[in-house]
């Protein structure tokens, strides 16, 4: 079920994305689309929305991969897809950042992309994201943080080395709450 949610929003996203020139807003809405449908469908994945979310984000990040456009955007737009589409159903925002974080830190490192990079774009889009829905936006990155340090472990090699470097050095992250967030996922 899951790897059909995958193939679907990457269908999806390179379908939206053929033919228009707003591909960040092309992105964004179908995301939201797919996380709404998915959400809505319930059925046998209702106790796996954890997966369900990453499945989607995963989805997004491979499709956008295959039209060329930048990872970098697309994950702003695929952060901002969900979290808007996991509000309009009442889902719970910060497990949503969490693992669609996790999904999108994934996909990269299975399309050869740089994990740190996806790792910071992630949590800048899930503050800003989260705060545009009324979420508290360092709730949202302490989420973030978490998701990529599992996509992190379930990656290995140097991934976790890379994507913690990565964050304590992005200026446009408030440092305090990458440093607690990064140690909460140490004691995990």
């Amino acid at each position: 079920m899951l790897k059909e949610i995958i193939n679907e929003t990457t269908d999806a996203v390179v379908a939206a994305v053929k033919g228009t020139d707003d591909i960040f807003g092309a992105v964004t809405d179908t995301v939201k689309k797919q996380v709404i449908n998915v959400l809505k469908s319930g059925g046998e994945i209702t106790g796996t929305s954890v997966d369900v979310v990453a499945s989607v984000a995963s989805g997004a990040i491979k499709g956008t991969g295959q039209v060329g456009a930048s990872l970098t955007d697309v994950i702003s737009s695929t952060m901002s897809g969900v979290v808007n589409g996991v509000s309009e159903v009442g889902g719970d925002v910060i497990s949503a950042v969490r693992d669609s974080t996790r999904g999108i830190v994934q996909a990269t490192a299975e399309t050869s992309g740089d994990v740190g990079t996806a790792a910071v774009t992630a949590v800048e889009g899930a503050m800003k994201s989260a705060g545009s829905v009324g979420v508290d936006s360092a709730e949202a990155a302490k989420a973030a943080v978490g998701g990529a340090m599992d996509a992190a472990t379930s990656i290995g090699g140097d991934a976790s080395q890379k994507i913690r470097e990565a964050l304590l050095s992005a200026a446009a992250l408030p440092r305090d709450v990458i440093e607690s967030a990064l140690k909460g996922s140490d004691n995990k």
